[in-house]
């Protein structure tokens, strides 16, 4: 039987590669599912394309009327939701729960903005502050405006999460007006690829505004013209190699990186073991290293404990993991699922050799036996958890992400050691605090917030309520400095400023007035 061979959608136009082509396989049981191919494409072409058709289409209508579509597309998505939970679980090997992180985020981010942009109304530039008076009589002013640039946004993402990776960068991109190429990773293609076609089928954009290459990248950043935009999720190493292409360095292409992140989860002194802050955080800890299989960017790789309660800390989350069902996820009573793919799991198990050798193993999984599934086979890995007790000394925790069911625990001595140990890590998107104490909490978040993206502070006040360290919402902040890639996503409508161009506007108050522009809301 022939395998599908997935098509690209390009200048409006559905085309398939040529010649290598990729076969994408179920990472459980090893059946190959569809083909994808990127080579023979009219790249050029289709950036025009995009860049001329799509764009201008977008930029005719109104912010609202953008908004609109946004909130056709959550409605199509949230139709399709079964649809795209299968194409999951074959191609991702992700339990029901765990894919709905993906599906689900994905759906939810598109209403948020669809519902945000609804608020901006008719209008086709924002406003940036007010007015400045540049005369002592106020009769020459100076008004900062956003406007959509006029050119492309290029999204290349990673394999974990096909769906939201596509919309958490396309709501935003779509809603200023500026048109979406997206090269999901090759390995997890189909999901993205299914629901571009989807929305295309509805004729819910116009021609050009949304494209999607399955395959290899070669060519891609070639194709980028001065007021275009590259929007990349993945490994340091790429994003290095996209920051010294000529598309970036001699022609100014924006760029906006999310890299490695060696994520934090922090036991403050105050949490005993038997308090509510303590559960609280072992379950989070367990949580994040079995969720999607630990391949999570925003997934916690270094949980920190006060000296006294290590142990503690160490038996309560064995404990957890020690009941972690690992195999197909078909099967119901599977908690944890695979990783993406064989190659997927000989990294991580690398990754893994590495840390153990300044770290003892604290928990093994793989001492179980994995459901439903065959181990030279199957892409599954159980957690494991790890532990120093001379953090300082351990440099690879600090500087090695291993991008799976792994974690480190480690004891600090006070909190400006602990402070210390989490900015080894050199930027990360994500740290997590533990505690019932609201002063030290807060005097600990701004502390970090240099070094971060996002500090996510659990109190017992709000144990039902928060959104999870791991999980992103489209309201805050997603991004990092330092190793994490030094870029920023979402955090509401800030995410619009990527996709906009600032300029002043210097003339009289009547004209200032007359620009049609609303206030941009934080």
């Amino acid at each position: 039987m022939t395998i599908e061979l997935l098509k690209n959608y390009l200048a409006g136009e559905w085309v398939a590669g040529q010649d290598p082509v990729t076969v994408l396989s179920d990472p459980v049981t090893g059946e190959a599912l569809v083909r994808v191919s990127s080579a023979g494409l009219d790249l050029a072409h289709a950036f025009t394309f995009a860049r001329e058709r799509g764009g201008g289409a977008l930029r005719a209508m109104s912010y609202g009327e953008r908004a609109e579509r946004l909130g056709a597309i959550a409605k199509l998505l949230q139709a399709r939701r079964d649809d795209y939970h299968a194409i999951a679980t074959a191609n991702s090997g992700t339990t029901r729960n765990d894919s709905a992180v993906d599906i689900d985020g994905a759906i939810y981010t598109v209403g948020q903005y669809a519902r945000w942009g609804a608020a901006l109304g008719d209008a086709r530039a924002l406003l940036d502050g007010a007015a400045a008076s540049l005369a002592k009589d106020g009769t020459f002013q100076s008004q900062h405006v956003l406007v959509p640039t006029r050119g492309v946004a290029l999204f290349i993402n990673a394999f974990n999460f096909p769906a939201w990776g596509l919309w958490e960068k396309a709501a935003p991109a779509l809603l200023s007006g500026v048109p979406v190429i997206v090269k999901p990773a090759t390995a997890t293609a189909w999901l993205t690829q299914r629901m571009v076609a989807d929305v295309v089928a509805a004729d819910l954009l116009p021609a050009g505004a949304l494209s999607v290459i399955c395959g290899g990248s070669a060519g891609l950043l070639d194709a980028l013209q001065p007021f275009d935009l590259v929007s990349f999720t993945g490994s340091a190493q790429t994003a290095a190699v996209i920051r010294s292409h000529p598309a970036v360095a001699d022609r100014s292409v924006r760029v906006n990186i999310e890299a490695d992140s060696l994520n934090s989860a922090l036991l403050m002194p105050d949490a005993e073991p038997g308090s509510e802050s303590f559960a609280l955080f072992v379950r989070e800890v367990v949580r994040e290293m079995t969720v999607k299989s630990g391949q999570k960017c925003t997934a916690i790789r270094r949980a920190l404990v006060p000296q006294a309660v290590y142990d503690a800390a160490a038996e309560a989350i064995a404990t957890q993991l020690a009941g972690v069902s690992v195999g197909n996820p078909r099967n119901e009573s599977v908690r944890m699922g695979a990783l993406v793919n064989r190659e997927q799991l000989e990294n991580v198990r690398a990754g893994l050799a590495e840390l153990r050798t300044q770290t003892k193993v604290l928990h093994d999984g793989s001492l179980a036996p994995l459901v439903d599934a065959d181990p030279a086979v199957a892409a599954c890995m159980a957690p494991t958890l790890l532990g120093t007790t001379t953090p300082d000394d351990a440099d690879r925790v600090h500087r090695i992400e291993v991008f799976g069911p792994v974690a480190t625990l480690m004891p600090y001595r006070d909190l400006p050691h602990a402070a210390a140990l989490i900015r080894r890590g050199e930027g990360s998107l994500v740290a997590s605090l533990y505690g019932a104490e609201p002063a030290t909490l807060a005097g600990l978040a701004v502390d970090l917030a240099d070094s971060h993206g996002r500090v996510h502070v659990v109190s017992p006040a709000v144990a039902r309520t928060h959104s999870g360290h791991g999980n992103v919402m489209p309201q805050s902040l997603h991004g990092g400095p330092g190793r994490a890639g030094g870029g920023e996503e979402l955090g509401g409508l800030r995410a619009l400023g990527f996709y906009h161009r600032r300029a002043a506007v210097q003339a009289e108050p009547a004209v200032i007035g007359a620009l049609g522009a609303v206030p941009l809301p934080q």
